[in-house]
């Protein structure tokens, strides 16, 4: 069980993250403009480098803190680059056909079966974009 003074952390860390998502809505919803999205970034980037800026007791919240510091310079970039979505869904989603046929077949066992894999991977995904098979186009 984790204390509650251990709990503070991921969720100041959940709470910047859904101020960062509730920046974007505002910003697209008009009423943020470009340069309060990047004012009211650049704050959401000074927090989260304030709360990161400490030494953790709690194993768990040290390997979170880790794979924050690691992923720091990017985890605000939807709000940097408006438009880009903030998280990696909508590829995961792309590739989960083949990542579970890749599962079912036992994985590539070959180098050759890997490079079939991953030339099937780039017909078929943008085919699949576009709502079209890639056999009939």
């Amino acid at each position: 069980m984790v204390s509650p003074a251990a709990a503070q952390f991921p969720m100041r860390v959940k709470t910047l993250l859904q101020e960062g998502l509730r920046l974007r809505d505002r910003y697209q919803d008009g009423e943020v403009s470009p340069q309060g999205l990047a004012v009211a970034t650049g704050r959401l980037e000074g927090q989260l480098d304030r709360l990161l800026d400490r030494h953790f007791h709690h194993p768990d919240n040290q390997r979170l803190a880790k794979h924050f510091r690691h992923g720091q310079p990017h985890l605000f970039t939807f709000l940097r680059c408006p438009g880009l979505h903030a998280t990696n869904n909508f590829a995961e989603r792309a590739i989960r056909l083949m990542a579970m046929a890749r599962k079912t077949w036992g994985g590539n066992r070959t180098e050759n079966c890997a490079r079939t894999q991953r030339i099937l991977a780039s017909v078929c995904a943008p085919a699949g974009s576009r709502v079209k098979t890639p056999l009939t186009g």
